[in-house]
């Protein structure tokens, strides 16, 4: 019996390290992923109205959950109570990809991820003001890391500018928008009402999108959708099935086999991954004094997945 007992409990961490190591493997793809928005959402900045953009893609991002229901039998699911809030949520949502395609009409893609990794430590404070969530000590080093290798990219290696807080325009407007992405993180926690994952994120769609056409209906009308280049087309499929529908699957399968604090950790990867993005694209690789920016928020992931947490425990059917 005791020999069974070790067995199975051996055979149980196996498990579980295969479910975690699955958990790692998909949060990298997240990254990459998301760190594509941006330098693709370069290469179309100028060729089509952000709010044009951002309403096709919602839209068809909730047509496309709609259809999954509906191929599954349960549109009923998607009748979600009290939809008010989703206009909310919806609206902070596309104001956030508002603000991160106009940037990128005058930014470099780079800043503007190193801006993005700014958004945990954001999230750690609008998460205790809003939910009352404690962040440990050694989260708050790799947060306070993470940023200052943010900021030394920002402001490209240059601290004449870092301390006379010289921004652009772009980068300026990107940190409000990172700021209403952090705001929308724990407001969507604090506005669920038991909806499924795939549900709530229906529910934000369609209020982005109501959002979008009430706001952009003149660019959208304006829009001359026959003359739009065949690169517009291709980067909002990325942006549809990539950037919205798988990002948001990967990270829903990392959260169920890792602990928040090592999901959260990969934003810190998103300037890498951008970097790499731009050579594919032949763009070029950034001076080597806004690398050791990118190293910083490197460091920052190696703390917060060196912490030694227990994960989620998955049930025997999300482990395989």
């Amino acid at each position: 019996m005791p020999d069974n007992a070790a067995g199975e409990a051996g055979y149980g961490h196996l498990q579980r390290r295969r479910a975690a190591l699955r958990g790692h493997l998909a949060m990298l793809v997240f990254s990459a992923l998301v760190a594509g928005s941006f330098s693709f959402g370069a290469l179309v900045a100028r060729d089509i109205a952000p709010v044009t953009l951002m309403a096709l893609r919602f839209v068809l991002g909730a047509a496309m959950i709609a259809a999954i229901f509906a191929a599954t039998g349960r549109l009923r699911a998607l009748r979600l109570a009290r939809p008010a809030r989703f206009l909310l949520l919806g609206g902070i949502f596309a104001a956030y990809f508002l603000t991160m395609f106009e940037a990128l009409r005058v930014a470099g893609p780079v800043p503007l991820a190193a801006i993005f990794t700014l958004t945990p430590l954001m999230t750690a404070v609008t998460a205790r003001a809003i939910l009352g969530q404690r962040t440990g000590a050694l989260n708050w080093l790799a947060l306070a890391i993470g940023a200052a290798g943010a900021l030394w990219v920002i402001f490209r290696a240059d601290l004449s500018a870092l301390l006379a807080l010289r921004l652009g325009w772009g980068e300026k407007l990107f940190i409000f928008g990172s700021f209403l992405h952090a705001l929308y993180v724990p407001l969507l926690r604090r506005f669920n009402q038991g909806e499924g994952p795939l549900a709530s994120t229906f529910g934000v769609l369609v209020g982005g999108a109501l959002v979008l056409l009430a706001w952009g209906w003149g660019d959208i009308r304006a829009t001359d959708w026959a003359g739009l280049p065949i690169r517009v087309w291709l980067v909002l499929a990325y942006l549809m099935v990539f950037a919205t529908v798988t990002t948001f699957s990967l990270v829903q399968y990392g959260a169920m086999r890792l602990p928040a604090s090592k999901v959260m950790a990969y934003t810190y990867l998103t300037p890498s991954f951008v970097i790499g993005w731009e050579v594919a694209l032949g763009h070029g690789v950034p001076p080597v004094a806004v690398l050791a920016g990118v190293g910083l928020t490197l460091v920052a992931l190696m703390i917060l997945l060196g912490r030694d947490e227990r994960p989620p425990q998955p049930s025997d059917a999300s482990a395989r």
